[in-house]
């Protein structure tokens, strides 16, 4: 039977008898977050057959969950000093989590590619050597002999560290201080959302009934005695084995990754009805049974209403490239959200800075992870060191503040989702847009005069923060505080444990990165740059083309942000007037964001639950929750681990069959 995270305990422990950091849980973190640094290096950097980091939670994280409760058992009949306790199990888990994601495609790959990129891309065609000078050399190493061997592989394979230990301890500040930012920012809206509103945190649903009863004399947990979970992890098993031999041999029947119900429709206006595909994601499902049947509604629901607009469109005879602007309206129902979380929790935030500045003594902060006051204050510090830092580069001030409040705005709503929907992906919010509609609502010419090209050229630098995945990491930190409230470890020794995790996590994502590229290349591992690469490139370009001529604001692109602020914020009002209203206006910006990729999922979700509740009412959905679980630990087991070890020995042969997760 799965455990409701969502119900909270009705006399708290007290804080003397709850568990805080432990030697034995941080030295097992870093030892095994370095064991997931060789697997991610196979898997991800040379071969490229299972991108086991971009998964939510990361698949390394799950796989050393599953060991250490199945290995506890038989611990503890060796030596009881060396049985773990739960809460250390679960402590290692949410440390690697953040770790092996920090390792990502979407963090450490994408930003080794391409801070780079304008000094080994530099032609003179594309001018690119006249913003070298611009970049500082505590960016990136300006020695063009350290760039290339990093793209063309060196002779020895070795790192030339001493050009790269400055950039890296520079960088290094930037990405704690925004991290420090974030995690303030959770601290402060924890208990508007776990004790107020009782949020449900979906996806803790999984560590914690792994780990039910891990301290009893039981050899197997009763998450693994459950014949229902067994039932869903079996379904997830034969869909993937299935798919790897139909890879292999395609004569073999299988149900593949996805239905394209697009193609069905060839002529226009209702061929621009595409991307319209019916994704099978076995992890979706399972966490998404979860969630409310009104969100499983509205997600699939709005995402039809957006693909519509398009045929509606194509009717009227508009062509207008990009249009509706799903990404866009999806930026403007974020923002609306952002406005949203902070007037419904006004209340908790005057209380938090009236701790803060001793006007209000009698709130009890005891039991936060770290004190209101200096959560306001890291808040406050770490802001200001991230802007420091970004105009010490020569980025104007005005538009770091621009860039990066709409960062934490998306930040906190990617947050609330995991906290309320809990949705398993890591791009799940409107990626690359923060970006991107600062240039296409203000223009490319404003950024040049009140700024420079300097300016321009660092704002560049920092495109792997938008569209790479490192905002969607404050999930991580939102559950993490979730399972130490929930499972009696101290608050603030979750808050420490977070920040060593994304030290380790980001030098040795880096390092392993770096080692590998000096060994290999990466040109020659990825193709010419690896990932990211192109994306930066043309930024890059964009910005020596300013001399001709800058982009105008683009009305389209600012109606269709406008748009998707407005239906959110009629929503929201609906939903106010209307207590039955059953659309939710955090599915709207979920449809905006990845709505191609997760409405079918969450359409097979509404179906089955309203059957489920129709036929078996609430007993009944209880029942199937370990079911639904076993599916998405059944998908996480066989495409990510299982596959991704297979996938260690047996190189490019595997790529035949690929698992996206994110």
């Amino acid at each position: 039977m799965a455990v409701d995270v969502s119900v909270q305990q009705d006399v708290q422990t007290p804080q003397s008898q709850m568990m805080g950091l432990t030697w034995r849980a941080v030295i097992l973190s870093i030892i095994f977050c370095l064991i997931s640094a060789q697997w991610i290096s196979q898997s991800e950097v040379v071969t490229r057959f299972c991108q086991i980091t971009e998964a939510v939670p990361a698949v390394p994280a799950v796989a050393f969950l599953i060991l250490l409760v199945v290995l506890n058992p038989f611990v503890r009949r060796i030596s009881k000093w060396l049985e773990l306790d739960r809460r250390e199990v679960l402590m290692v888990y949410v440390f690697l989590t953040v770790a092996t994601s920090m390792a990502g495609c979407g963090i450490a790959r994408f930003f080794v590619n391409t801070i780079p990129v304008p000094f080994y891309f530099a032609t003179a065609e594309n001018g690119l050597e006249t913003i070298q000078p611009l970049i500082p050399k505590w960016f990136v190493p300006h020695d063009s002999e350290t760039i290339r061997l990093l793209y063309e592989a060196s002779d020895e394979g070795g790192v030339p560290w001493r050009a790269w230990s400055g950039p890296l301890l520079a960088w290094g500040i930037l990405f704690l201080a925004l991290w420090l930012t974030m995690l303030a920012m959770m601290v402060i809206f924890r208990r508007q959302w776990s004790e107020k509103e009782k949020l449900t945190y979906p996806l803790l649903y999984l560590p914690v009934d792994l780990t039910e009863g891990l301290n009893t004399s039981a050899l197997v947990s009763g998450f693994f005695r459950s014949p229902v979970m067994w039932t869903g992890f079996t379904i997830a098993a034969i869909y993937n084995i299935g798919n790897i031999i139909n890879a292999y041999n395609p004569g073999f029947t299988a149900m593949g990754k996805y239905y394209d119900i697009g193609a069905l429709f060839t002529e226009r206006p209702w061929s621009d009805i595409k991307p319209l595909q019916f994704h099978y994601r076995p992890e979706m499902v399972g966490f998404g049974y979860l969630v409310s049947t009104e969100v499983a509604l509205s997600i699939w629901l709005f995402y039809l209403v957006l693909r519509l607009e398009a045929v509606a469109a194509a009717a009227a005879g508009l062509d207008v490239a990009g249009f509706p602007f799903v990404q866009e309206q999806g930026l403007g129902a974020y923002l609306a959200m952002a406005m949203l979380l902070v007037w419904i929790g006004r209340h908790h935030i005057r209380d938090v800075l009236g701790k803060a500045i001793g006007k209000r003594p009698n709130i009890d902060d005891s039991d936060e992870p770290m004190s209101y006051r200096a959560a306001v204050l890291m808040f406050v510090i770490g802001l200001a060191v991230t802007l420091a830092w970004v105009k010490a580069a020569g980025m104007a001030l005005w538009l770091a503040v621009l860039y990066f409040g709409l960062l934490l705005a998306v930040a906190l709503v990617y947050a609330r989702i995991r906290a309320e929907v809990g949705v398993p992906l890591i791009w799940m919010f409107p990626y690359f847009q923060h970006y991107k509609a600062i240039k296409y609502t203000l223009g490319t010419a404003p950024l040049q005069k009140f700024g420079g090209i300097q300016s321009l050229t660092v704002f560049t630098s920092l495109v792997f923060l938008s569209r790479g995945y490192y905002p969607s990491l404050i999930g991580y930190q939102a559950e993490g505080f979730r399972i130490a409230r929930e499972t009696d470890i101290k608050p603030r020794s979750m808050s420490w444990l977070l920040v060593i995790a994304l030290i380790v996590g980001l030098y040795v994502g880096v390092g392993l990165h770096l080692r590998d590229y000096y060994e290999y290349g990466s040109g020659g591992l990825n193709s010419q740059g690896g990932w990211g690469y192109q994306i930066a490139l043309n930024e890059y370009e964009a910005i020596t083309t300013y001399q001709k001529g800058h982009a105008p604001p683009d009305p389209w692109r600012i109606g269709a942000t406008s748009g998707g602020f407005v239906v959110t914020a009629g929503l929201m009002i609906l939903r106010m007037v209307f207590l039955r209203f059953p659309l939710h206006p955090l599915a709207f910006g979920m449809a905006g964001s990845y709505g191609s990729l997760i409405w079918g999922s969450f359409f097979s979700v509404w179906v089955i639950k309203n059957i489920v509740f129709k036929l078996g009412g609430m007993s009944g959905y209880r029942r199937l929750i370990p079911g639904f679980l076993g599916l998405a630990l059944g998908h996480y087991f066989t495409a990510g681990i299982a596959w991704g070890l297979i996938g260690m020995g047996l190189g490019e042969s595997v790529h035949t069959y690929y698992v996206y997760f994110g």
